[in-house]
């Protein structure tokens, strides 16, 4: 058998390398690959748990609005009959104040 010349040795050296290289690119790209595609599903995520919770936020703060609100109508209707009981008490009082004083009693 020949032995490789010094030459062939270093070009068999090179074309070694030259795979090593190669194989070591695809997996960085592979890397890089899943990587971006794990952000993306981390984002995604987090949009959605993100609308879910302001979603939730939203609907408890409407809900909690609309009790305001309607104790502030329950309030406001307790007032119109309070205003109502003591205006009909007050009634025949005023009507005989009325009356005295256009008769001029």
């Amino acid at each position: 058998m020949a032995e490789k010349t010094l030459l062939q040795q270093i070009r068999e050296k090179e074309l070694l390398l030259n795979i090593k290289i190669e194989d070591t690119r695809r997996e960085a790209e592979e890397i890089i690959f899943n990587a971006r595609k794990e952000a993306e599903e981390i984002i995604e995520n987090s949009e959605k748990e993100g609308k879910a919770a302001a979603r939730e936020y939203y609907e408890k703060e409407k809900a909690r609005s609309n009790k305001e609100i309607e104790q502030l109508k329950n309030q406001g209707d307790l007032r119109v009959i309070s205003v109502k009981e003591t205006g009909e008490r007050n009634i025949k009082p005023a009507t005989e104040k009325i009356v005295k004083t256009v008769s001029m009693e």
